[in-house]
């Protein structure tokens, strides 16, 4: 990825129901260095995609808002594609100042992709059946059959692979499968990523697919749009607290994530002490 015309310090927060959003977050720090990354991790319900679309809203828009009140970042990346294709719209209501990136389910990029012209997504269960998906078909794709497959037990066995440990093949297998018995199944060549917890399996979904499909990651895509935002921002003051991650409820095995987590630029979890609804 090049890197963009700036060395002076940015400030971030990053959001995801767990620890989907840090491959974004990687990605991001890749790219920008200089930039402190906040990370809230809304982990007292997870998973997002298994909840209700109108609690979730109220639920993101006054935690994001009272982050933003609290960390001062100067954007923020909604690392959660249930987040993004259910609030975004709120999100910036509330806060009309704050720029947001979303992580929305990549249809464009498949549609340019695929060369049969069948296209497939994998998702959580609310992103699979929002009519926001089926706007994005609509806009972007509308010449291509899209196959769209709610995972409900992937991003927990995510969130195991995250922590090192191994998740046996045929459970990834049998989350994927009907991806592959569709009808038009048999022409299927590109899936995309509909939740950013599928990152840290991506080379077993890759290993349990059948040959020729191409797998698609926005990870990458979202950081550099982020970078793009970030550039046309002034550098950020003293930020009111180190930048650290934040988790609104203990992890389970909280000891195995904190190992996890150099990679992604942090060394402990931190108790978010703020309550929301």
């Amino acid at each position: 990825m090049t890197r963009p015309a700036f060395s002076d310090p940015r400030h971030i927060l990053a959001f995801d129901s767990g620890i989907g959003g840090l491959g974004i977050v990687r990605a991001i720090r890749a790219l920008c260095p200089a930039t402190s990354v906040s990370y809230l991790a809304d982990t007292a319900v997870f998973p997002y995609g298994e909840q209700d679309d109108a609690f979730l809203t109220d639920r993101i828009v006054s935690l994001l808002s009272a982050a933003i009140q609290r960390l001062r970042p100067q954007a923020v990346v909604v690392a959660c594609n249930t987040a993004s294709t259910l609030a975004l719209e709120a999100l910036r209501a509330a806060c009309p100042d704050m720029p947001f990136i979303g992580c929305v389910p990549p249809i464009r990029w498949a549609a340019r992709t695929t060369k049969t012209h069948v296209i497939g997504l994998l998702a959580t269960r609310a992103t699979s059946t929002r009519p926001y998906l089926n706007r994005l078909q609509t806009l972007y794709a509308p010449d291509s059959t899209l196959i769209a497959h709610a995972a409900p037990g992937l991003a927990a066995c995510a969130e195991k692979v995250f922590r090192g440990y191994a998740v046996p093949d045929e459970v990834i297998r049998a989350e994927i499968d009907g991806l592959f018995t569709r009808d038009c199944s048999a022409q299927l060549d590109t899936v995309g990523l509909g939740c950013t917890h599928y990152t840290f399996v991506l080379e077993q979904l890759r290993a349990v697919s059948p040959p020729g499909i191409t797998w698609l990651d926005p990870a990458e895509a979202v950081a550099r749009h982020t970078a793009t935002i970030l550039s046309t921002l002034p550098a950020c003051p003293p930020l009111p607290e180190p930048a650290r991650a934040w988790f609104t409820a203990t992890p389970p095995d909280s000891a195995a994530l904190i190992k996890a987590l150099p990679p992604y630029g942090f060394d402990a979890i931190t108790l978010w002490d703020q309550p929301a609804p």
